[in-house]
């Protein structure tokens, strides 16, 4: 596999984060009022860490931009430091010296998840829509939380979480881990101008090779970004498999 597969980067693992931190930073210099759907996780992890240092070589800030946060869990409370409101407060917007004007996440502390899915969609909309879709990938192929069988015009829902998505939950504290969540779907990403897809570590070199290889089934969910015009996939070389 090599980066002539079409929209594929790939980067030194050692420069990896710091690439993409550069790449989006030079977005969001060239386009203040940019809308960027973010993900949480360990895979941007580090992406996030090096974000305030390339926005400042970049001469850029976030102060005109807008954040939206691309899934959350349900049953979790306010604060609760598993929740992805929360990770990506700590993470992304804490850090950063001038704060996005708008953090749009969903109001799961409400009495009725059905209707913020609908008020998140709404406020996208409002915001001109998303400019920027940044995603990690699962090793089933999950991209937010639309699991294996999710259709391409899979709207932004209410669904029941994968055994493999609570485990993760678990790891990262939430014990017992929530059952349920809200994503972003994929009509909603393919909806994006941009979409980002990262991919680091070896681990990922399986799923990899199918998202681009493999057939575009929903089976693989990440698979059927590929006709998608600004799909980018930035990998780090330990994630090609030999």
């Amino acid at each position: 596999m090599t980066a002539a597969h079409r929209g594929l980067s790939v980067l030194p693992a050692a420069g990896w984060a710091d690439g993409i931190a550069d790449a989006l930073a030079a977005r969001i210099g060239s386009h203040p009022d940019f809308v960027v759907c973010l993900p949480t996780g360990s895979t941007p992890r580090p992406v996030y860490e090096r974000l305030p240092s390339a926005l400042s070589r970049a001469g850029a800030a976030m102060g005109r931009a807008t954040v939206v946060l691309l899934d959350e869990y349900l049953g979790l409370p306010a604060g609760h430091p598993v929740r992805c409101d929360d990770q990506l407060r700590r993470q992304v917007i804490e850090p950063l010296p001038e704060p996005p004007a708008t953090f749009l996440a969903f109001d799961v502390d409400g009495p009725d998840p059905v209707a913020a899915c609908a008020a998140y969609d709404a406020a996208i909309e409002r915001a001109g829509g998303l400019d920027l879709v940044v995603l990690g990938l699962g090793t089933n192929g999950h991209v937010g939380m639309n699991e294996p069988g999710t259709a391409p015009d899979a709207p932004t829902r209410v669904i029941e979480l994968a055994p493999s998505t609570m485990a993760a939950a678990r790891t990262y504290g939430a014990d017992p881990p929530p059952e349920r969540g809200v994503t972003l779907g994929l009509a909603g990403i393919l909806a994006a101008r941009e979409i980002w897809l990262l991919v680091s570590g070896d681990r990922k070199a399986p799923i990899l090779r199918e998202v681009l290889e493999g057939p575009v089934t929903t089976d693989v969910p990440a698979s059927l970004l590929r006709g998608h015009p600004g799909l980018r996939i930035i990998a780090d070389d330990a994630a090609l498999p030999g």
